[in-house]
């Protein structure tokens, strides 16, 4: 991508790994990036072993008191986010 001011993305059928790396690389050189529709992002392998690995990320906390995190939100931006 040439720099520009803002750079809006399209996320509808993109890997979610191969996205966010192309991503985090645009915002490590300083380019301001939007991210749209990413609730139709494709994530690789099957939906049943996604739900385990997701299940398994969301049950891990903080013993002592779960208030404190970490915290695991469920909006596809925000996997987005955490992934990017």
């Amino acid at each position: 991508m040439s720099f520009c001011k803002q750079v809006v993305v399209d996320c509808r059928g993109h890997l979610l790994g191969r996205l966010a790396s192309i991503i985090a690389k645009e915002i490590l050189n300083g380019q301001h990036v939007t991210l749209v529709r990413c609730e139709d992002v494709n994530m690789s392998g099957s939906l049943y072993r996604a739900k385990l690995k997701y299940a398994n990320f969301r049950r891990k906390h903080t013993n002592s008191n779960p208030s404190h995190g970490p915290f695991h939100q469920r909006a596809p931006s925000k996997i987005m986010w955490r992934t990017i």
